[in-house]
């Protein structure tokens, strides 16, 4: 343990509703692991020494992974970070080490903790690595009423340290990291275990633990999710874009920038900007030249990268009607609660209603109401509301919608007033 660690070791937990951060002890400062930055572990010789190391450690797994994200294609893991009692923290490199899944077996019946587990379980799931039960340090904070819950802001209000997060949004697929980005990597998974030590005692204390194990199974139980379907259409600016044909630009610049993205291992925004595909769209440019006029596709461009553009322009240009993309989505559900009123009013009176009491209930609870029930719910629920609206009724169609149990007790009797209120 370091001097820092020895000075803050007696500081007390630090609960939302405490006094304001001016008030506060000075949070100190985390510099260095408290055995000091392990050494990259890059070979199947090395990764079997962890695998049994780890195995014969106890107690939860603090794990955590870095990613390229605004530098390489995809959401792979590029370096891996665990810790446990009896066997210290490791840095893991996937790109020499592509497969742990023999670590993933050798911990498989502990407890993983992760900080925003459903943003690493992903590549962590693509090199082997599957919790069958996990505690989630963000979702704790935000259940416990926090109201700041990244890492850095938790460990400091929660234990009175200061981490350093400079390194966040590095290139980490870089060979080799540099020391103090391995240092940075080290100390993230260094408290993560005391951090959800006290978290569960603030849980309990407020009587929300349960609600927690409950939201905590479910990551663990999620499947993957499915590909999106047109994802061309999340494109930055997509709003400005109306016509049938314009969409087509849309949609075959996006699809050529990932196929260029994928073949290159390179983030598409670093292929061709969104802006750049939307003007594009709006103007339609028959030749290069026009092309080359238009923003974010004339500066430092060469004749062949123009070209390849302009072929995705001229293949959309050629469509025929009937293969133009058509306007928005395919709605799954409800439509926009915007156009309520006017397809609906008692639909729109019903969600108004609900709306009101869920953000009341929510802040009587003190959590975000998006964590006390879904939007996507609260809407479904009030657009196709059971014909005889009951608790039980109710409470049938939050379960059917996937709403935890926990999460059905608090809401079903305000939704329930709230439907029959507004004459449901």
């Amino acid at each position: 343990m370091t001097d820092a660690q020895k000075t803050a070791e007696d500081s007390t937990l630090r609960t939302p509703g405490d006094s304001p951060p001016d008030t506060r002890p000075a949070p100190v400062p985390l510099l260095e692991p408290r055995e000091g930055t392990p050494p990259v572990t890059a070979t199947a010789e090395e990764l079997a020494e962890v695998v049994t190391a780890f195995a014969a450690g106890t107690g939860p797994v603090a794990v955590d992974a870095e990613r390229a994200s605004g530098y390489r294609y995809g959401q792979r893991a590029y370096l891996v970070q665990l810790r446990r009692e009896g066997a210290g923290s490791v840095l893991i490199d996937p790109v020499g080490c592509p497969d742990l899944s023999a670590l993933g077996e050798a911990i498989t019946d502990a407890e993983w903790v992760l900080h925003a587990a459903t943003q690493d379980l992903p590549c962590l799931r693509d090199i082997g690595m599957v919790p069958s039960r996990l505690f989630d340090t963000e979702l704790a904070g935000r259940l416990a009423g926090f109201a700041r819950v990244g890492l850095g802001a938790m460990v400091e209000n929660v234990l009175g340290y200061a981490l350093e997060k400079g390194h966040s949004a590095v290139d980490w697929s870089t060979r080799p990291l540099p020391e103090p980005w391995l240092r940075y990597a080290a100390l993230d998974v260094e408290l993560l275990v005391d951090l959800r030590d006290a978290l569960e005692d603030e849980l309990s204390r407020q009587g929300k633990l349960e609600w927690a194990h409950q939201e905590f199974a479910a990551i663990a139980a999620a499947p993957p999710a499915p590909p999106r379907k047109d994802p061309w259409r999340r494109t930055s600016g997509m709003h400005k874009v109306r016509r049938r044909r314009q969409m087509a630009v849309v949609r075959e610049l996006w699809t050529t920038r990932d196929e260029v993205a994928q073949r290159r291992d390179i983030s598409p925004g670093k292929v061709l900007g969104d802006a750049a595909i939307i003007e594009a769209a709006l103007n339609l440019p028959p030749n290069t030249h026009a092309l080359a006029a238009l923003a974010g596709f004339g500066h430092r461009m060469g004749r062949r990268q123009l070209e390849q553009w302009q072929a995705a322009v001229d293949r959309a240009r050629a469509l025929p009607e009937s293969e133009l993309p058509q306007p928005g989505q395919p709605l799954n559900g409800p439509p926009p609660p915007r156009s309520w009123a006017d397809k609906d009013p008692a639909a729109a009176a019903r969600l108004a209603a609900a709306r009101t009491a869920v953000t009341a209930l929510a802040e009587d609870l003190n959590l975000p109401q998006e964590n006390l029930i879904t939007p996507d719910t609260v809407r479904r629920l009030c657009w196709e509301p059971p014909a005889e609206p009951t608790k039980e009724a109710v409470a049938a169609v939050l379960a059917g919608h996937g709403a935890r149990p926990w999460q059905i007790e608090q809401v079903t009797p305000i939704l329930t007033e709230a439907l029959t209120s507004t004459g449901a």
